[in-house]
């Protein structure tokens, strides 16, 4: 059986005994049903590996002891901070999920004037919470060790006038340059994604004043959860570490 990968987000340190967050315990110990003297790999979001050893195993509490650990730094060159206008259902997980796999940094959920997610705040920070797990969970599926950042969720005005050394990208579907067209090398790229009814031509005219260059992926027109991860994997060869 394949070792497990679980994250752990307080520091880990070799020799320490620990015992597993709810969420983790519950995983390892009612799911996977293991027991003691079996083996973990635990990370903390610090570009470490570690092994760990299981001591105890129960339906309420698993408790291990790190037994070594490794630097695995797994992270593209190329830091990539995700603006996604919110869309409905499960798009907006699947679209945290894969991009976290294809390597994101940072991910902003944003509202625009086409967005059809209406939250109230309750809702919205029981949203958050639930982003955050399935960034965990990307993690721990796809071999990362540094945690990615899920932002609190703000107006996509606000966050394209944000200060940023990065390029600066838009997908539009009529725009001149494309993404093979854009000059290296490049570090940092903040990327626009607007909503399923694309942004209104008073917020494209805004993300110009702010500095966004519009970009097209190609002569299709792609639902927005396709135009992330198209974007991100388009970027990661040109710039990052895929391919």
């Amino acid at each position: 059986m394949r070792i497990p990968r679980i994250y752990h987000s307080e520091p880990l340190h070799v020799g320490s005994e620990i015992d597993l967050e709810e969420d983790a315990a519950n995983h390892v110990g009612r799911v996977l049903r293991m027991s003691a003297g079996q083996q973990l790999e635990l990370f903390d979001g610090t570009n470490l590996t570690f092994s760990a050893e299981i001591t105890q195993a129960d339906k309420k509490r698993v408790k291990v002891r790190v037994v070594s650990s490794n630097a695995d730094n797994r992270e593209s060159p190329l830091h990539l901070h995700l603006g996604q206008v919110m869309s409905r259902g499960e798009k907006m997980e699947f679209t945290i999920q894969k991009s976290i796999e294809l390597g994101v940094n940072v991910i902003t959920p944003l509202f625009s004037e086409r967005c059809g997610v209406k939250l109230d705040a309750e809702r919205l920070a029981k949203k958050i919470q639930q982003w955050q797990k399935i960034a965990v969970a990307a993690c721990e599926q796809c071999g990362r060790n540094w945690l990615p950042e899920i932002r609190p969720a703000m107006t996509l005005q606000a966050w394209c006038a944000e200060a940023d050394s990065g390029l600066k990208l838009n997908l539009h579907p009529r725009a001149q340059h494309s993404i093979n067209t854009l000059p290296q090398p490049v570090e940092r790229v903040r990327l626009l994604i607007g909503p399923e009814g694309g942004l209104t031509t008073e917020e494209i005219a805004m993300t110009a004043d702010q500095g966004f260059t519009d970009i097209l992926l190609g002569p299709r027109v792609l639902r927005t959860e396709t135009t992330a991860l198209t974007a991100i994997t388009a970027l990661q060869v040109r710039f990052g570490d895929l391919g």
